[in-house]
């Protein structure tokens, strides 16, 4: 397996609304992020992931954008951004952009020319459809509730919008398009930026006969979005891509990638395959999502042995073949100690460590989210009114306001546990007022419980998360077997530990890692001169694992 820098990389997302607000608007910034780099620094960290600092009438937060090659004006300028990117250059950082490309903002200039009429010159950079029996051009629905096709009064057509309907997507078929896209990636690229990650990538092709959705039910909020994805010509358009853009400097690349198999992640990024390097796939991340039909939107309890049998799949499928991205946690997923650990005051940086260690020494690329490395957890306001995230209003509405099918308490207990806004809570810097994220009154809550989890405090506890997070970075500089090393899983069906072993020239490295609040015994195969690389317990107490414990056995091989 070839050796390359972004395969030993860690990744932090950013996420710039939420993370530091530098003139008081409430809002994060760009200036902000300047401001806050000597953390990542420190933090040990290689690639800075930005989710989109683009211009936005920020329907979706930014990933709604309305012009690729400006900054969004409460960001900042593109003066800050080029001052950001020389900055963190000079502290040795790479900045990856956001690249949303399989749709635009409806306020974007090419759909505003688009929708005015059918031979506009713009009118191919979308997708319009005639109305078929005075209806939708066919049943597929919007990943965020209802159909995916809004009628525009103009000219009598549909559009589609697998997302917002203020987020029209792109008709990838015309090469003007591309060639747009190509010559905007190359106008980052110029500026210094270090690498993409592609916002549901394998959306952008679509099957020409756009035909019903067999498991279509609104009523459920479920999505078409697999009825688009993986589409005939993905594969051309990407390696394309990568001909006319990703092949001309060296970058990183990763692309969100729902409904993928391992068959077709190998696809996207063999190591011959010429499109991507990684991908993002969601099967462990839908791990808990409704068994009622209702989409992400429960509060069930994740199953160990399903975990452990995607992730170990991914990992052995993948070997030797493609490269895996490592995520717990990102901009649209609730925080993994609430999630997959214990947020307790008792547990919750036991348990964040011990999943720390499960993700970041199995073999590919991690990434972190910020908060992530101080065990930041998922935030439970009181009402409806306080979150902002449009995925969360929507289901609210059709779940509890129209369709009446959960109480305002079930739906509240469901989007205490899945709401993207539990990730997107200002960045929590210190116990001064507002978290030390802004002077002026922050665009969405904080979390109440910054005056105990904090930078600050995390950096005045040697033995807190942030510095085990420190310490899993700087071993995985140190130690090759942690990146490239095999894997192997170790029982299966313990619905308590998740072990596993991971083999590389003469060493083996064997991983523990206790997911319950319970002292319990398991015997591993480890020599008595193993030593512990890293652990949560202070101790080592052998067969013994104590609550939430997690260990790491470095073992050297005779001759």
């Amino acid at each position: 397996m070839e050796k390359t820098w972004w395969k030993e990389a860690v990744v932090y997302q950013i996420y710039p609304r939420s993370f530091q607000d530098s003139n008081g608007d409430g809002v994060g910034d760009i200036p902000g992020i300047i401001q806050r780099l000597p953390h990542l620094k420190e933090l040990g960290v290689d690639v800075i992931w930005l989710s989109p600092v683009y211009q936005s009438p920020n329907d979706d937060n930014g990933y709604d954008i309305s012009d690729y090659q400006a900054i969004q004006p409460e960001y900042g300028t593109m003066a800050d951004a080029e001052a950001l990117f020389a900055k963190a250059h000079e502290l040795g950082l790479k900045v990856m952009m956001d690249l949303v490309v399989n749709h635009t903002s409806d306020e974007h200039r090419w759909f505003e020319e688009s929708r005015k009429s059918k031979d506009n010159p713009y009118r191919d950079y979308y997708i319009w459809k005639d109305p078929v029996d005075g209806k939708e051009p066919n049943n597929w629905a919007s990943d965020f509730g209802g159909p995916a096709w809004e009628y525009d009064e103009t000219t009598g057509q549909y559009y589609l919008h697998i997302f917002s309907k203020k987020q029209p997507d792109l008709n990838w078929d015309n090469p003007k398009v591309r060639q747009e896209i190509y010559d905007m990636m190359n106008f980052w690229l110029a500026k210094g930026v270090d690498g993409f990650r592609m916002d549901v990538i394998n959306l952008i092709s679509k099957d020409p006969a756009f035909p019903d959705d067999p498991d279509v039910d609104y009523e459920n909020h479920s999505s078409s979005m697999e009825m688009v994805a993986n589409g005939p010509n993905v594969h051309q358009y990407l390696k394309e891509m990568h001909d006319q853009v990703l092949s001309q400097a060296d970058i990183i690349t990763v692309g969100e990638t729902p409904g993928v198999s391992t068959d077709d992640a190998i696809l996207y990024t063999g190591f011959d395959a010429g499109e991507l390097q990684m991908v993002f796939q969601f099967e462990h991340a839908v791990i808990d999502d409704s068994k009622e039909g209702l989409g992400k939107w429960s509060n069930e309890r994740f199953d160990l042995v399903e975990l452990k049998r995607i992730l170990s799949k991914w990992q052995v499928e993948l070997h030797n073949k493609a490269w895996n991205s490592l995520y717990w946690n990102n901009h649209d997923r609730p925080r993994v100690v609430s999630r997959f650990g214990n947020d307790s005051p008792e547990y919750r940086e036991l348990s964040a460590k011990m999943l720390a260690t499960t993700m970041h020494f199995m073999q590919g690329t991690p990434y972190i989210f910020q908060g992530e490395e101080i065990a930041m957890t998922n935030v439970a306001f009181e009402n409806i009114e306080a979150y902002r995230d449009i995925d969360t209003l929507n289901a609210y509405r059709d779940l509890v306001e129209e369709q009446k099918r959960l109480t305002p308490e079930t739906m509240m207990e469901f989007v205490h546990h899945s709401s993207r806004d539990n990730a997107r809570t200002p960045m929590q810097w210190d116990a001064a007022e507002q978290a030390g994220f802004t002077t002026g009154e922050p665009w969405l809550g904080l979390n109440p419980n910054y005056s105990e989890i904090n930078v600050a405090a995390a950096k005045e506890n040697p033995a807190s998360i942030f510095y085990y997070y420190q310490q899993i970075n700087q071993l995985r500089k140190n130690h090759p077997i942690i990146v490239y090393g095999d894997y192997e899983l170790l029982n299966a069906e313990d619905s308590e530990v998740f072990a596993y072993v991971r083999h590389y020239e003469d060493e083996e490295l064997v991983i523990i890692n206790n997911f319950t609040d319970q002292t319990i015994k398991r015997e591993y195969d480890v020599p008595a001169d193993a030593k512990v690389l890293i652990a949560n317990y202070s101790d080592d107490l052998g067969t013994t694992l104590r609550p939430y414990e997690s260990k790491v056995y470095h073992i050297k091989k005779e001759g």
